[in-house]
């Protein structure tokens, strides 16, 4: 059963997973997703603290609004998926103060928001999802979702972007400059920094080895961006 997967709040989840979306087709935001952010929070949630029900209800519910990538209202993503946790939760008899903090870790999650969590939950929240964005399962969401919206690999006549602006939706391989390089630096917890670190270097790896593969450098795409510790 799927609910199973959340332990040990699996009746808890069998409740939430009711209001997600009907047809989770984007699979880079599927319930594979949420399942991996829900991992991701339970190892922070060991080193950091928090309250793993709070974290539990905020992962489940923290993309229950769908937008696609390239829509007008994906900037607004996390707040109507907020505002639809907090109906939710209110409607399930949740105390104010917890729908609140689930809200506001669902608001903040985002990374292209762009508002600041001001509490654990919260914190831990946004890192467990940025996670997902880098190491593998970052590279494999990359190419998942550039080739969802028709983009190349990359650009064979200046595979490194020499000259130009990057290009991510158009070429697939500069969206590791334009954000997922950068994402290992924005940590808000310790072990999410941590684990970032250790998925940044998977990143740098994979794009050395492609740029070799294709007859480029990785040097150029590399330039400038810093490794965290």
């Amino acid at each position: 059963m799927t609910s199973e997967a959340f332990a040990p709040f699996q009746h808890l989840a069998a409740e939430l997973l009711k209001h997600l979306p009907p047809d989770l087709n984007d699979g880079s935001h599927d319930l594979a997703h949420i399942h991996r952010v829900w991992v991701n929070a339970q190892r922070i949630q060991r080193a950091e603290g928090g309250d793993l029900q709070v974290l539990l209800a905020a992962t489940l519910l923290h993309d229950c609004v769908a937008v696609e990538k390239n829509s007008p209202l994906r900037g607004q993503a996390s707040t109507l998926s907020a505002d639809k946790a907090t109906a939710i939760l209110a409607g399930m008899g949740w105390p104010l103060m917890r729908v609140q903090q689930v809200a506001h870790a669902v608001k903040t999650h985002s990374y292209s928001a762009g508002f600041e969590p001001q509490t654990l939950e919260a914190r831990i929240l946004q890192d467990s999802d940025r996670l997902d964005a880098i190491g593998a399962v970052g590279i494999a969401r990359c190419f998942y979702v550039s080739g969802r919206m028709g983009s190349a690999l990359y650009d064979f006549e200046n595979p490194a972007a020499q000259g130009r602006e990057y290009q991510d939706t158009a070429y697939a391989i500069e969206h590791f400059h334009t954000k997922l390089l950068k994402l290992a630096s924005g940590f808000k917890t310790r072990e999410g920094a941590r684990l970032a670190a250790e998925r940044h270097a998977r990143l740098e790896v994979f794009l050395a080895a492609f740029m070799d593969e294709v007859g480029a450098s990785a040097a150029p795409l590399l330039a400038g961006v810093d490794t965290p510790v």
